[in-house]
């Protein structure tokens, strides 16, 4: 086998590229100084978060001036996500630190007064008029970064680059530039499925540019210029009483078989699980441990395993959630919750989910007069990772009140009347899998998480889980009227129906779905494609490369 060389930065989740280099055909050696980039013949630079932390790192390392030399050999040179801005000469990021100027033009920040920032999802990567690298008309990539190129029309072609760009709102960026050896890809081919493993293996390959199948791309195309609507599916884990560790789903957070004596509802094994929705369709998975993996020590986590063995067959996004916390080892060691990150993302995971404790956090953040206290779980992983790499899962339950002056709560007009005919109500957070009501609203805490570094926002809804009777609509607009980051709506998906209505009728970035998926009422397949018929963009699974 070829070998192809990883510079490997805080990178977050590395496993997943090395595993997508294999799949291709390839094996990975680590470039562990710059001596080692001279022994190079393929390079690839990936990497996540801060424009200006990423380059400072390369230069005190003493790395710019072995990437420059290896690009101006001709040998092939690879950037992905940071790797490709590092390219340019530098990034309202952090305008005091320079880029490698390879390529001349700056990065700003995506507009967020109309939609979410960061931008997170599938999105296209269009060439103008000649093909290069695998990259396809008809494909889809997964993006997810705050800064970006911006498009200009010849700007780039004028100094020899070929582009390839997607669209956000308004915004037309770089989404992937290629000369000669040289590609980079905002996108991240190793979490695009097979059209991200196609364009990878065209590099490794040195075949930059190769013929289009003319049946296929005459066909009418499945996709759409700009982002899709993201469809998730969730994974509940826990051990069973046998010990045996499956995927489950609770009936209003009870995860119990009813009756005397009933059993933890025993759906599936997860990585086969996630398999198969990754086949399905699935834009991303999500792994929810909602138990605790007691008298373990933390490098043998369950959870590690799952996320390796996983992100050896499913190129999408994964993202872990449950005990990501500080806390003190099986031996007595204190071990904090950016070191429990980064095991996660060293094993396959590419962002984390923070619950209970989020809300711990929120508390603390606004009894010291929302002063940000620089500790905390969100706090610490965003900040070496980047905010994208950090999801906040919230669990509200609604709150009944006579008029909006009976709380100090944010508060809804509800077409939902409570138990007394209440036609205002306001969602209070809770902690413990629902166990714990606490006094702070769904609003609050989103404002405060969004403060801390948090990219994203996983919005559960008690009321409806296990309901299997549609999304709380008045719930996602609330939460996404306060926040300009993502929100992820879940909690309630029955049937197609209801994600075309929580698409069409709130702004949710994406929707997930757990027990419908589980129980193989539907398929993840046949939710996209009833989306696809109502006019909605979404991303089609392309099959194996």
């Amino acid at each position: 086998m070829s070998k192809v060389y990883l510079l490997d930065y805080v990178a977050g989740n590395v496993r997943s590229l090395v595993n997508a280099i294999e799949k291709v055909g390839y094996t990975v050696e680590w470039v562990r100084s710059p001596e080692d980039v001279v022994k190079a013949d393929k390079l690839i630079l990936p990497g996540v978060g801060h424009f200006g932390h990423c380059m400072t790192q390369f230069a005190s390392a003493g790395y710019l001036p072995a990437i420059q030399k290896h690009v101006d050999s001709g040998k092939p040179f690879m950037g992905i996500c940071v790797g490709l801005q590092a390219l340019f000469e530098g990034s309202a990021e952090n305008p005091a630190v320079p880029g490698l100027g390879l390529i001349k033009g700056h990065l700003d920040r995506f507009d967020d007064t109309s939609k979410s920032v960061p931008h997170i999802g599938w999105n296209s990567a269009n060439t103008a008029d000649k093909q290069v690298y695998g990259l396809r008309p008809s494909s889809k990539y997964y993006y997810v970064h705050s800064y970006k190129v911006p498009y200009k029309k010849g700007e780039y072609e004028s100094q020899g680059w070929t582009v390839a760009t997607g669209k956000y709102g308004d915004e037309e960026f770089v989404g992937a530039i290629a000369k000669g050896n040289v590609l980079a890809t905002q996108f991240h081919p190793e979490k695009s499925g097979a059209a991200g493993l196609r364009v990878l293996k065209a590099f490794l390959d040195g075949n930059y540019s190769e013929a289009l199948d003319p049946k296929s791309e005459s066909k009418p195309q499945t996709t759409q210029e700009g982002l899709t609507r993201r469809v998730i599916a969730c994974l509940d884990v826990r051990t069973n009483d046998q010990g045996d560790l499956v995927v489950t789903k609770g009936d209003q957070y009870d995860v119990r078989e009813k009756g005397e004596g009933g059993n933890v509802r025993n759906l599936g094994k997860p990585v086969e699980m996630a398999k198969k929705y990754y086949e399905q369709g699935a834009d991303e998975v999500t792994f929810l441990n909602i138990t605790s993996f007691r008298d373990c020590p933390l490098a043998d986590l369950p959870m590690l395993e799952i996320l390796r063995r996983t992100s050896e067959s499913v190129f999408v996004p994964l993202t872990v959630g449950g005990g990501i916390r500080d806390t003190t080892d099986t031996d007595g060691t204190k071990v904090s919750a950016l070191e429990i990150a980064t095991m996660y993302f060293k094993s396959g995971a590419d962002k984390v989910s923070i619950g209970s404790d989020a809300v711990t956090a929120a508390e603390e953040y606004y009894a010291n007069g929302k002063k940000l206290a620089g500790s905390t779980a969100i706090e610490q992983i965003s900040g070496a990772y980047g905010n994208q790499a950090v999801v906040v899962s919230v669990d509200p339950k609604r709150v009944y009140v006579s008029k909006p002056e009976d709380t100090k709560h944010n508060t809804i007009a509800t077409k939902f009347p409570g138990p007394n005919g209440e036609t205002t109500c306001w969602y209070a957070c809770t902690i413990k899998g629902g166990r714990e009501t606490r006094d702070m609203d769904v609003v609050e805490l989103a404002q405060a998480v969004e403060a801390m570094g948090t990219g994203e926002i996983l919005l559960n809804c008690i009321d409806k889980d296990g309901t299997n009777s549609g999304f709380d609509l008045e719930l996602i607009n609330q939460v996404k009227g306060a926040v300009s980051i993502p929100v992820i709506a879940s909690s309630g998906a029955g049937n197609p129906g209801h994600f075309e209505e929580v698409f069409s009728k709130t702004k949710t970035d994406a929707a997930l779905g757990a027990g419908m998926f589980h129980r193989g009422e539907y398929t993840v397949k046949q939710v996209k494609d009833f989306l696809g018929e109502k006019g909605l963009v979404v991303r089609q699974f392309e099959g194996e490369v």
